[in-house]
């Protein structure tokens, strides 16, 4: 059974950092684009960024510049360097990746808490 288990949410002032990491266990035979998304309270999901396997980037307009989205195909794993947060950051955040058992999946990680607040 495939899991992907976010880290690294937590409170932070407005113009500080974080950095999400987002690790995929289990029977894997290959991981194709991986990628974050996130949901504030009252509103849709909506895409932050994604990246192939072959390292293209993604980025929604409102984190350009900002977030830089990485991955260590070694570990399984996404990142998601946040700088410059505000407020209008805060929100779940949740990991998405495509993997292949070898069945093709869609698989989502449970969700972690970014607030940014003074």
């Amino acid at each position: 059974q495939v899991q992907l288990v976010e880290s690294g949410g937590g409170l932070v002032q407005p113009g500080g950092s974080l950095r999400l990491s987002c690790a995929a266990s289990g029977l894997i035979l290959s991981i194709a684009g991986m990628g974050w998304y996130r949901q504030a309270p009252g509103k849709q999901r909506e895409l932050v960024a994604t990246i192939t396997s072959g390292g293209t980037t993604n980025y929604a307009d409102s984190v350009k510049g900002r977030f830089t989205i990485s991955r260590l195909n070694a570990k399984n794993t996404v990142y998601l360097q946040m700088n410059s947060l505000n407020p209008e950051d805060t929100a779940v955040y949740y990991c998405n990746a495509i993997i292949f058992t070898p069945t093709r999946g869609d698989y989502w990680g449970r969700g972690t808490q970014v607030t940014v607040s003074p």
